[in-house]
Protein backbone atom coordinates (compact mmCIF):
# COMPACT_ATOMS: atom_id res chain seq x y z
CA UNK A 1 0.00 0.00 0.00
CA UNK A 2 2.71 2.35 0.93
CA UNK A 3 5.51 3.33 -1.99
CA UNK A 4 8.84 4.33 -0.84
CA UNK A 5 9.95 7.45 -2.89
CA UNK A 6 13.22 7.36 -5.08
CA UNK A 7 15.07 9.95 -3.02
CA UNK A 8 15.43 11.61 0.04
CA UNK A 9 12.32 13.64 1.66
CA UNK A 10 13.30 17.20 1.52
CA UNK A 11 10.27 18.10 3.74
CA UNK A 12 11.86 15.45 6.22
CA UNK A 13 15.26 17.77 6.07
CA UNK A 14 13.49 21.01 6.18
CA UNK A 15 11.67 19.92 9.56
CA UNK A 16 14.40 18.53 10.90
CA UNK A 17 16.65 22.29 10.29
CA UNK A 18 14.11 23.82 12.32
CA UNK A 19 14.04 21.85 14.97
CA UNK A 20 18.06 22.77 15.16
CA UNK A 21 17.44 26.61 15.00
CA UNK A 22 14.18 26.02 17.18
CA UNK A 23 16.34 24.15 20.16
CA UNK A 24 19.71 25.67 19.44
CA UNK A 25 20.66 22.32 19.02
CA UNK A 26 24.00 21.63 17.12
CA UNK A 27 22.81 18.04 15.42
CA UNK A 28 20.21 15.56 15.04
CA UNK A 29 19.99 12.30 13.65
CA UNK A 30 17.02 10.11 12.88
CA UNK A 31 16.60 6.37 11.84
CA UNK A 32 13.72 4.90 10.08
CA UNK A 33 13.68 1.90 8.01
CA UNK A 34 16.97 1.41 6.56
CA UNK A 35 17.20 4.96 6.38
CA UNK A 36 19.22 7.22 8.38
CA UNK A 37 19.00 11.07 8.35
CA UNK A 38 22.11 13.57 10.27
CA UNK A 39 21.24 17.54 9.74
CA UNK A 40 24.40 19.43 11.58
CA UNK A 41 24.77 23.15 12.08
CA UNK A 42 28.12 23.63 10.46
CA UNK A 43 28.54 27.26 10.97
CA UNK A 44 31.49 29.15 11.55
CA UNK A 45 33.16 28.65 15.15
CA UNK A 46 31.98 30.73 17.69
CA UNK A 47 34.71 32.76 19.56
CA UNK A 48 34.14 33.64 23.11
CA UNK A 49 36.44 36.36 25.30
CA UNK A 50 36.85 34.27 28.52
CA UNK A 51 36.36 36.57 31.59
CA UNK A 52 39.40 38.36 32.99
CA UNK A 53 40.07 37.90 36.79
CA UNK A 54 41.13 40.98 38.89
CA UNK A 55 43.95 41.17 40.80
CA UNK A 56 43.37 41.04 44.51
CA UNK A 57 43.12 44.39 46.01
CA UNK A 58 45.92 45.74 48.17
CA UNK A 59 44.68 46.53 51.76
CA UNK A 60 46.29 49.81 51.77
CA UNK A 61 44.40 50.97 48.44
CA UNK A 62 42.32 53.75 49.04
CA UNK A 63 38.88 52.85 47.81
CA UNK A 64 39.40 55.13 44.81
CA UNK A 65 41.96 53.51 43.12
CA UNK A 66 41.90 52.61 39.69
CA UNK A 67 41.49 48.91 38.46
CA UNK A 68 43.45 46.96 38.93
CA UNK A 69 45.49 45.18 36.52
CA UNK A 70 43.73 42.61 34.12
CA UNK A 71 46.10 39.27 34.26
CA UNK A 72 47.26 38.22 31.15
CA UNK A 73 46.86 34.93 29.78
CA UNK A 74 45.89 33.12 25.87
CA UNK A 75 44.74 35.43 23.41
CA UNK A 76 41.38 34.66 22.83
CA UNK A 77 40.26 36.35 19.77
CA UNK A 78 42.21 33.82 17.64
CA UNK A 79 40.83 30.80 19.48
CA UNK A 80 39.22 27.95 18.19
CA UNK A 81 36.31 27.49 20.38
CA UNK A 82 33.78 24.12 21.14
CA UNK A 83 30.86 24.28 19.54
CA UNK A 84 29.09 21.87 21.60
CA UNK A 85 29.72 19.95 24.97
CA UNK A 86 31.71 16.48 24.46
CA UNK A 87 34.97 14.83 25.00
CA UNK A 88 38.04 16.65 23.31
CA UNK A 89 40.06 13.54 21.21
CA UNK A 90 43.35 15.51 19.74
CA UNK A 91 44.24 12.30 17.33
CA UNK A 92 42.05 10.10 14.81
CA UNK A 93 42.58 7.02 16.79
CA UNK A 94 44.39 6.18 20.18
CA UNK A 95 48.04 5.86 19.35
CA UNK A 96 47.54 8.14 16.03
CA UNK A 97 49.62 11.08 15.79
CA UNK A 98 47.48 14.18 16.57
CA UNK A 99 45.71 16.12 13.94
CA UNK A 100 48.17 19.28 14.78
CA UNK A 101 50.71 20.23 17.10
CA UNK A 102 52.11 23.79 18.97
CA UNK A 103 54.04 25.57 16.19
CA UNK A 104 52.33 24.08 13.33
CA UNK A 105 50.88 26.02 9.67
CA UNK A 106 47.31 24.56 9.31
CA UNK A 107 44.46 25.84 6.64
CA UNK A 108 40.91 27.26 6.90
CA UNK A 109 38.81 23.26 6.61
CA UNK A 110 41.64 21.26 8.34
CA UNK A 111 40.73 19.32 11.29
CA UNK A 112 41.80 20.08 14.09
CA UNK A 113 40.26 18.31 17.20
CA UNK A 114 37.34 15.31 17.16
CA UNK A 115 34.49 16.70 20.09
CA UNK A 116 33.17 13.27 20.62
CA UNK A 117 29.00 13.80 21.67
CA UNK A 118 26.57 11.73 22.07
CA UNK A 119 28.78 8.99 20.73
CA UNK A 120 29.20 10.80 17.04
CA UNK A 121 32.56 11.78 16.12
CA UNK A 122 32.35 15.36 15.18
CA UNK A 123 35.43 16.88 13.29
CA UNK A 124 36.44 20.41 14.08
CA UNK A 125 38.18 22.40 11.72
CA UNK A 126 40.07 25.10 11.89
CA UNK A 127 38.16 28.72 11.15
CA UNK A 128 41.16 30.21 9.36
CA UNK A 129 44.54 29.35 8.08
CA UNK A 130 47.51 30.52 10.42
CA UNK A 131 49.98 28.97 12.90
CA UNK A 132 48.98 26.95 16.03
CA UNK A 133 50.45 28.60 19.27
CA UNK A 134 49.12 26.50 22.03
CA UNK A 135 46.56 23.98 22.52
CA UNK A 136 44.30 24.95 25.71
CA UNK A 137 43.22 21.17 26.07
CA UNK A 138 44.27 17.55 26.39
CA UNK A 139 42.89 13.95 24.54
CA UNK A 140 40.05 12.55 26.04
CA UNK A 141 39.17 15.74 28.49
CA UNK A 142 35.16 16.89 28.15
CA UNK A 143 34.67 20.47 27.04
CA UNK A 144 31.70 22.71 27.35
CA UNK A 145 30.90 24.61 24.60
CA UNK A 146 32.22 27.92 23.78
CA UNK A 147 35.70 26.59 25.76
CA UNK A 148 38.61 27.68 24.39
CA UNK A 149 40.43 24.79 22.66
CA UNK A 150 43.61 25.74 20.10
CA UNK A 151 45.09 29.33 19.69
CA UNK A 152 45.67 29.96 16.06
CA UNK A 153 47.59 32.99 14.93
Amino acid sequence: MSEKKAGIDKGLIRDLANILNDTDLTEIEVEQDDLRIRVSRAGTPQYVQAPIAAAPALAAAPAAAAAPAAVTGPDLKNALTAPMVGTVYLAPAPGSRNFVEVGATVKEGQTLVIIEAMKTMNQIPSPKSGKVTEILVTDGQPVEYGQPLVIIE
